[in-house]
């Protein structure tokens, strides 16, 4: 039942382990399925935590090892993609380059100089208001389901990372985000990988995760792994997550096609 579809490779430059590494370590926790996300290549290098354009063939020869060393594994070929406003065209040109099973949209970057989640910008958060960085960020994810680019959204509030959280209620920061997203009809994440940040909690936030489905918006549960040993970390804690909000089934993607499947 459960699947793991978000998961990096070392050719973004911060992850380690074979893709295949992956597959053992999803089969030794019982996962159904899985599914590459590397950080996607742009034309031209402006950070240094993505894989390089020249390294796209490379991508997809890892992931088709990873297939042919574990034929009774479905292993699923995606990306994780920024949002970056501008350059949306890109994006659309590079879906076109393999057969991808979904994209993942994100959002790191509310400036262009700033990736919010950058361990070594951490100064920045010291320059500006957590309130105006949280307006930003959010706005960002609602532009990222409006581009209608993506089939589902990752780490939905990431931007709590470093647990830089405004005081008081939330929800007028998610709201326009979570009316995009409802409206897109995409999917979002459960990221257990939020467990392992600083913040010490699950990506999105139990209000964002409530509001999600009250609105009925379809979720997946994700590791972000970027080691073997992550894959599939602290799902049954996802799990039981999603049920206590309501949820009966989770959302699998098939040449980015929607696919639910019930929770046992």
């Amino acid at each position: 039942m459960l699947f793991d579809y978000h998961m990096h490779t070392p050719l973004c430059g911060h992850a380690a382990g074979h893709p295949r590494e992956y597959a053992t370590e999803a089969i030794r926790k019982g996962l159904a399925e899985i599914g590459f996300s590397e950080h996607n290549p742009m034309p031209e290098k402006f950070d240094d935590w993505r894989m390089d354009l020249a390294d796209f063939p490379k991508y997809l020869q890892l992931v088709q090892e990873a297939r042919e060393e574990n034929p009774k594994l479905p292993i699923r070929l995606g990306l994780e993609c920024d949002f970056i406003p501008g350059r949306e065209s890109w994006i659309r040109e590079l879906s076109r380059k393999a057969d991808f099973d979904y994209l993942i949209g994100a959002v790191h970057y509310i400036t262009p100089d700033w990736d919010v989640d950058n361990p070594l910008k951490l100064d920045r958060w010291k320059q500006q208001p957590v309130e105006e960085v949280w307006t930003h960020y959010f706005k960002a994810i609602a532009q990222t389901a409006q581009s209608g680019l993506f089939d589902f959204l990752a780490h939905p509030d990431l931007v709590k990372k470093f647990g830089h959280i405004p005081k008081g209620d939330l929800l007028p920061y998610y709201r326009e985000a979570l009316d995009a997203i409802e409206a897109s009809k995409m999917a979002i994440e459960v990221s257990t990988a939020g467990l392992r940040k600083a913040v010490g909690e699950i990506y999105p936030s139990v209000q964002f995760l409530r509001e999600a489905f009250r609105r009925k918006i379809s979720v997946l549960i994700s590791s972000d792994s970027h080691a073997p040993g992550e894959v599939g970390h602290e799902f049954r804690r996802a799990l039981d997550l999603v049920k206590e909000m309501g949820y009966r089934e989770l959302t699998a993607f098939r040449k980015r096609e929607q696919v639910k499947i019930p929770i046992a």
